[in-house]
């Protein structure tokens, strides 16, 4: 119950929907219990949700792209974890546009390493990728988010 909130936000950040994220999120959970044997005890029970969430991501968009469907628009007001006034919720929605914009490998780097706080190496793990790559894609993401947001970022 504790990582559901982290879950959450990771889910929206992949699928750029709430409704999306939340049965990401459902179909994430229901794997970890159908495999809870395959946890090795004293590993980080974290990392390997967000494997599974971002396996089944992976899954949902190579199916989706089979059925020639396209992703659904972002809703407007996307807010997890907003916190705070006016201008950080319109902060907020500058910032999930740019990031809606980004290639998804470069958004996983930043929604792992900036925004849910794992070690590069962590990251690495949780993507499948060697940790010189993810430095790569989360540099060229910064370096896009900066370009899109401009002054602001």
């Amino acid at each position: 119950m504790a990582l559901l909130p982290r879950l959450r936000r990771f889910a929206a950040g992949l699928s750029r929907d709430i409704a999306t994220g939340d049965d990401l999120c459902q179909m994430t959970i229901e794997r970890a219990l159908k495999s809870r044997d395959q946890w090795v005890e004293g590993t980080r029970l974290d990392s390997w949700m967000y494997r599974i969430m971002r396996n089944i991501w992976i899954d949902e968009v190579r199916s989706r792209a089979r059925r020639d469907k396209t992703f659904a628009v972002e809703e407007a007001g996307l807010s997890v974890g907003v916190e705070g006034g006016q201008e950080a919720r319109v902060e907020l929605s500058n910032v999930d546009r740019a990031m809606a914009q980004l290639p998804d490998e470069q958004r996983e780097a930043i929604m792992l390493v900036m925004v849910e706080g794992y070690g590069y190496r962590e990251a690495a793990d949780i993507v499948g990728c060697p940790m010189g790559t993810l430095t790569s894609r989360l540099g060229r993401g910064r370096d896009a988010l900066q370009a899109i947001l401009g002054d602001a970022a």
